[in-house]
C-alpha cells in the first residue's frame, strides 16, 4: 500500500514516510515510522479541519465553539448548567463563560435559575438561538455531506471506527511520559 499523498499538495507540512524514517534514525528512536507519519498527518487535517470549521461557522455569524454550545443545548432539551456544559464539550469552565457571554449578548441563549438546581444558572437556548440553528440547518448539513462525499458508505462505516480508535489515543498527547511509555508497551 502506498502511503504517500496523490496529490503532493495534499499534505504539505506533514512529513513523508522516508522523511519520519530519517528523522527517527536521527534520533536513534525505536518507533513505527508509519504510526508516526499517520499520527503526523492526523494533526495536519485536523489543523486544516479546524481553520475551514471557523470559516464554516464564520458564515453564520458564529465560530465553531459557539456552534458547539448551541447545538448542544439544543439536544438537551435548550438547558443546562455551564458546568455540564463544559463537561460535555470538553472545554473549561472559563471557556464556557466566554461563549456564554457572546451567545447572550446576541440573543441566541439566556441565564436564568436551573429548574434542576434553583440555586445555580442554568443557560437556556432562545428562540432566537433555535431559529439560528434551523436557518443554517440546510446549508451547514449539505456541506457536511459534501466534505465527505469522496467516501463510500463502507469507507465512511471504517472511518468512524478507526477515528473512534484514534480518538482513544489522543490523551498520549496529553498525558504524563510515564503513562504513555506504559500503555504504548501494552500494545
Amino acid at each position: 500500500m502506498n502511503n504517500e499523498p496523490k496529490n503532493k499538495h495534499d499534505f504539505d507540512s506533514a512529513p513523508s514516510l522516508d522523511q519520519a524514517r530519517r528523522q527517527l534514525a536521527r534520533y536513534s528512536l525505536d518507533v513505527d515510522a508509519q504510526a508516526v507519519l499517520v499520527a503526523a498527518r492526523l494533526m495536519e487535517a485536523g489543523a486544516k479541519l479546524g481553520s475551514a470549521a471557523e470559516i464554516h461557522f464564520g458564515r453564520f455569524g458564529l465560530s465553531t465553539g459557539r456552534y458547539r454550545l448551541l447545538a448542544e443545548l439544543e439536544t438537551n432539551d435548550g438547558e443546562l448548567l455551564p458546568s455540564q456544559l463544559a463537561d460535555n464539550l470538553g472545554v473549561t469552565r472559563a471557556t464556557v463563560t466566554g461563549l456564554i457571554d457572546v451567545l447572550e449578548r446576541d440573543g441566541l441563549v439566556s441565564r436564568r435559575k436551573s429548574m434542576q438546581d434553583g440555586r445555580q444558572k442554568a443557560v437556556v437556548l432562545t428562540e432566537a438561538g433555535a431559529s439560528k440553528l434551523r436557518d443554517m440547518a440546510p446549508e451547514h448539513f449539505m456541506r457536511l455531506e459534501a466534505m465527505v462525499s469522496s467516501l463510500s458508505l463502507e469507507e465512511r462505516s471504517v472511518f468512524l471506527s478507526l477515528l473512534g480508535r484514534v480518538t482513544e489515543g489522543i490523551s498520549a498527547l496529553t498525558d504524563e511520559k510515564k503513562d504513555v511509555q506504559a500503555n504504548s508497551k501494552k500494545r
